[in-house]
């Protein structure tokens, strides 16, 4: 996963969809924040071969997009939770469950895309994003 950091002056351009056509990568947008005259955000995984994915980050380079390895996680705090399951509605992913024996509440990690839904659902804090 990466983060991508656009500047005002590429907003309007269609960086993602070069990304795919000139250089057969596969883009997945996890999330994304993109607002006229300021910086975008998004974070993506990118597939390809070795050598697209090389031409697209040079490509991404060339135009001024800042990339960087996404270094965020989710984490849970199993003191602060009250098994409410709140969360788990809002969960894309399954990266939140319930266990159904014990009705506690289950964090996959690995199962995660960090949309961050979560954290305005849990009453609790029991969710953050960290970097």
């Amino acid at each position: 996963m990466l983060v991508l950091s656009f500047p005002p002056r590429l907003i309007q351009e269609p960086v993602t969809n070069n990304l795919i056509r000139q250089f057969d990568l596969q883009v997945n947008i996890l999330r994304a924040r993109v607002k006229p005259r300021e910086r975008g955000r998004m974070v993506v995984e990118l597939q390809g071969s070795k050598e697209s994915l090389e031409q697209g980050l040079a490509y991404l380079d060339e135009h001024g997009v800042e990339v960087d390895p996404m270094v965020q996680e989710m984490r849970h705090y199993d003191e602060r939770c009250v098994d409410c399951t709140a969360c788990t509605a809002v969960c894309p992913t399954d990266a939140l469950t319930v266990d159904p024996v014990s009705r506690e509440l289950i964090f996959e990690p690995s199962h995660c895309i960090i949309c961050e839904s979560c954290i305005p659902a849990c009453s609790y804090e029991a969710i953050e994003s960290q970097f």
